[in-house]
């Protein structure tokens, strides 16, 4: 009897070993330590490595050539969950996804429309606004800046939201900036600080970076002179505390936890999923690091906002609607 229990015990423990699924994570050129959305995912899925016991498998490509056949290699090898970070693994993903339809997709930031691939796309207009209006409030010399990475419709999607927060508040200038044309522009910090430091020339005192690892170099003009900046997608307040007055989140870490829990239980869906202020996808980072640098009244009022936006008694302005993403 003590055999038989032993046996089915070592069974059991086999099979469920077997059960756990394979995810294959595959990022951009940023690479998991971009500590901006690439960093989220990475964090997203090493959660779930840890709570679920599946197995991970991350991929950082050296430049945009390098997603399609890093996409196509986890499928071949039959990993249960493909996850591709950011617009330009749109394409690659579409391509992937229909060579391999018993294989599931998740792709962040874009949407595929394929019958086997969750997209999950985020309202970053609204969590942009929220930091605008912070940054106009904070400003003493009414003008703010704001510098991002690539220049695509993702990208002014974050600077018309920043933009328009910031105006609300009545007489603020808004300047901006773009690192580049091409997906060098998300690791290009020397660029991004110069920038800056132009930005900071036209009295700019608080500055929004959306340029991935680009936005470190904004982070080191602002301590340098000074003068505050704004983080992006996962929490930078820590990163220079005193300097980072807030972060625009983009909970990109949430989306791909689900999405791994999700098919770990069987129960993965593909279509589009939307995430904005209202379910938490978006918001604004407070923490020990930056609560000092913003008064009550800042406070306030940026809850006051983003109360409006998620009853839409305020809409904010989108971009896509002038120009929908590729």
């Amino acid at each position: 009897m003590l055999k038989a229990l032993l046996f089915f015990s070592i069974l059991g423990f086999s099979l469920s070993a077997q059960a756990a699924i394979k995810v294959g994570l595959v990022l951009d050129k940023g690479g998991k330590d971009d500590k901006s959305f690439n960093a989220a995912a990475f964090r997203g899925a090493s959660e779930a490595e840890k709570k679920l016991g599946i197995t991970l498998k991350t991929v950082e490509s050296s430049d945009d050539t390098a997603l399609e056949p890093s996409l196509r290699t986890f499928s071949r090898k039959g990993y249960d969950l493909v996850i591709g970070v950011g617009f330009a693994q749109l394409n690659p993903i579409k391509k992937v996804a229909a060579e391999f339809p018993k294989t599931h997709f998740l792709l962040i930031d874009s949407d595929a429309g394929s019958p086997n691939v969750r997209s999950v796309m985020f309202a970053e207009h609204e969590g942009s606004y929220l930091v605008g209006v912070i940054a106009g409030m904070k400003s003493q010399t009414k003008t703010v800046g704001f510098v991002g990475g690539m220049d695509i419709p993702l990208i002014r999607r974050f600077e018309m939201g920043y933009r328009k927060g910031a105006e609300s508040i009545g007489g603020i200038t808004v300047v901006s900036n773009y690192v580049g044309s091409t997906s060098d522009a998300w690791r290009n910090p020397t660029k991004g600080k110069e920038l800056a430091l132009a930005q900071i020339s036209k009295k700019a005192d608080v500055i929004f970076a959306a340029a991935g690892t680009s936005g470190m170099g904004v982070f080191d003009a602002a301590e340098e002179k000074h003068v505050f900046a704004i983080g992006v997608d996962s929490n930078q307040n820590w990163v220079k505390p005193g300097t980072i007055l807030t972060s625009m989140l983009k909970h990109g870490e949430t989306a791909v936890y689900q999405a791994i829990e999700d098919r770990n239980a069987n129960k993965f869906t593909a279509g589009l999923v939307s995430m904005g202020l209202s379910d938490g996808g978006v918001g604004y980072a407070l923490d020990e690091f930056n609560k000092p640098l913003l008064t009550p009244a800042i406070l306030k009022k940026v809850e006051e906002v983003k109360k409006q936006i998620v009853a839409k008694q305020l809409k904010v302005p989108d971009y896509y609607s002038i120009k929908p993403p590729q």
